[in-house]
């Protein structure tokens, strides 16, 4: 696919939108075509946005009304799974004393107070190929992710806003 205008095409180093160009972090495993669980590695390929979550005790609702994807608000006890063995694997769940691997959405840090979910090996996932992709704040500027995406926080703003129902992000090695 050629990538459009209204395409979000991030490489190794920044990512452009919409004409503008901002810098991104990656995966400390780099790109890569063959995701696994664990790899660090962040999965080339085209995705979709698919729904995404904030913390409305730190940032205002980022677009109004019913914008082009799903948006709710997550609470202190909003975890994701990233454990294959789990059955609800690479899926949003409630409960932090979860016996199984997971993440907790709702940090200390400032990292997850806007995330999105991509549709990489989601919604319907298989064992082992990697858990969510998400495109969030970063720690640091350029400092690396477990495998996900991640933006100063003017840039990744801005961007929510201005996503449209036909744009992709586009991940290219």
């Amino acid at each position: 696919m050629r990538p459009r205008a209204c395409d979000l095409i991030v490489g190794r180093w920044g990512a452009r939108f919409l004409g503008r160009t901002m810098p991104c972090s990656i995966g400390s495993g780099g790109m890569t075509e063959t995701k696994t669980e664990g790899d660090g590695g962040t999965p080339v390929g085209q995705f979709r946005f698919m729904g995404s979550g904030y913390r409305p005790d730190r940032i205002k609702r980022p677009w109004p009304g019913r914008g082009v994807m799903h948006i709710r608000p997550i609470g202190p006890r909003d975890i994701w799974s990233d454990d294959p063995k789990d059955p609800s694997y690479n899926q949003p769940k409630i409960g932090r004393d979860d016996p199984f691997s997971h993440e907790t959405l709702r940090r200390a840090d400032r990292m997850y107070d806007l995330f999105i979910i991509t549709d990489f090996n989601w919604p319907n996932a298989v064992a082992g190929q990697g858990s969510a992709i998400f495109v969030h704040f970063w720690k640091q500027p350029r400092r690396p992710t477990a495998g996900c995406i991640a933006f100063a926080r003017k840039d990744l703003l801005w961007i929510v806003k201005r996503w449209r129902p036909e744009s992709q992000m586009i991940v290219q090695s």
